[in-house]
């Protein structure tokens, strides 16, 4: 029998793969400004493994459930999304190594974990002009609400509304890494792809959450 926090975790999973498949043009639309403009194929392609593989990942815990779906992102997502992705679900799985239930301190964990992989995987940081301008701020918001004592939905709205205004905000920043790096200047004035799709992904969370 599942627990309350697998299945939350499906919950949340699955939600990011339908987001990231149905997001595929205007994903690659946004990629494509300043970097190669497969970012939305990529993430989409990845995911859509995950779903083909949805009924055969471990679920005796969060933490496996994670680590197995790092393992198929790795694999299946191109280019440097890929690694990162990956990087950053293996890294959540870790942070909840062992522990039969989830809560929101635990999320708090699992983003901080993932942040943390990121930037070591992408040798990046906030202000680089990447999905971790929104993730960071997401995260923090998310943190002082659990602290506060909010209600799951009431938590996601504030990290999803945290991360929306970050991601708009990266239009006035250059990029330090990845391709869209190579265009200098040229990358000031459109958002990054990474970040939005952060936006995206915690909007969309927020709205199906509301509606379980």
């Amino acid at each position: 029998m599942k627990t309350r926090s697998i299945i939350d975790t499906e919950f949340v999973v699955r939600s990011i793969a339908e987001t990231a498949i149905e997001n595929e043009d205007p994903f690659c639309e946004l990629d494509s400004v300043v970097g190669d403009g497969d970012f939305g194929y990529s993430l989409a392609r990845g995911f859509e493994k995950v779903l083909e593989e949805w009924d055969v990942f471990d679920r005796t815990d969060s933490s496996i459930f994670l680590k197995s779906i790092a393992h198929t992102i790795t694999s299946r997502i191109g280019g440097t999304s890929g690694p990162l992705w990956g990087t950053a679900f293996l890294r959540a799985s870790t942070a909840v190594r062992g522990r039969d239930e989830v809560g929101g301190a635990d999320v708090v964990a699992m983003l901080r974990a993932a942040i943390e992989g990121i930037k070591d995987r992408g040798k990046s940081d906030v202000g680089d002009k990447t999905l971790l301008d929104a993730l960071v701020p997401a995260t923090d918001a998310l943190e002082v609400a659990v602290a506060q004592g909010s209600s799951f939905e009431k938590a996601l709205d504030e990290a999803a509304k945290a991360a929306r205004v970050a991601a708009d905000a990266t239009s006035s920043l250059q990029a330090r890494r990845g391709r869209a790096s190579y265009t200098g200047e040229r990358s000031i004035g459109s958002p990054d792809a990474g970040a939005v799709a952060i936006a995206v992904i915690l909007e969309r969370l927020t709205v199906q959450s509301r509606a379980r």
